[in-house]
Formats: structure tokens, C-alpha cells, sequence
């Protein structure tokens, strides 16, 4: 049955990465392909249950490009929790950011990365 879930997980993260939002679109072209400090940073990147909008895995950071949608959602709260306990930190960016002040969002990530 594991692998029937990573099936799963596998083309739900393809067809995410398809769809990327306007915001992710903007941020993703400038962390993909090493350009962003050299860093490998993965899209769509599915961990355990979820499929997280953008991952560094050499420092277990998950950024995530939220909407509206996202303010105060329990749901976020919940996988927060899940990604923590497995030694991830999460970084919520709102995509009114990403798209306004790109260059401040790249320094939050940077400051994010060296807390």
C-alpha cells in the first residue's frame, strides 16, 4: 500500500508543479537550478502526507507561498506539527509579499537560514 501513496504523492506534486501560482512562479525563478546560494531547493517536494510548496533539504527548510486562504487555517497548524517532528522549520511567505518585495522575501529566506 506504500507504494500506491507514493504513486499518489508523486502525481499530485507533477500537477502542483504545473499549476504554481503567480507567486510561486516569481519565487521559484529564483531559487531553482542552484541560483539561490548555491543551494538545491526542490518544488512540490511531497513529505509524508503533504506536498510542500518548496524545500531545502540540506537545511530542512520548508517554504510555503500562502494566499489569503492560509490566515489562521487549523489545517496549517496541523501540518506545521507533522513537519516539525520530523525536523522540519516551516516559513510562510504570503504571496502579496513574494509578488511586492520580492528582494525582502529572498532575506527572509536568507535570515531564515542563518537564524
Amino acid at each position: 500500500m506504500s507504494g500506491f501513496r507514493n504513486d499518489v504523492q508523486k502525481y499530485r506534486a507533477k500537477a502542483l508543479r504545473k499549476s504554481m501560482t503567480e507567486a510561486e512562479k516569481r519565487l521559484w525563478q529564483h531559487l531553482r537550478a542552484h541560483r539561490f546560494l548555491g543551494l538545491s531547493v526542490r518544488r512540490q517536494a511531497p513529505i509524508g502526507p503533504y506536498i510542500v510548496d518548496f524545500l531545502i533539504p540540506v537545511h530542512r527548510l520548508v517554504i510555503e507561498a500562502d494566499g489569503g486562504r492560509h490566515a489562521d487555517a487549523p489545517s496549517d497548524d496541523a501540518r506545521d506539527a507533522y513537519l516539525a517532528a520530523r525536523g522540519y522549520r516551516v516559513l510562510r511567505l504570503w504571496n502579496t509579499d513574494i509578488l511586492t518585495n520580492l528582494p525582502g522575501t529572498l532575506d527572509r529566506i536568507v535570515a531564515e537560514l542563518h537564524p
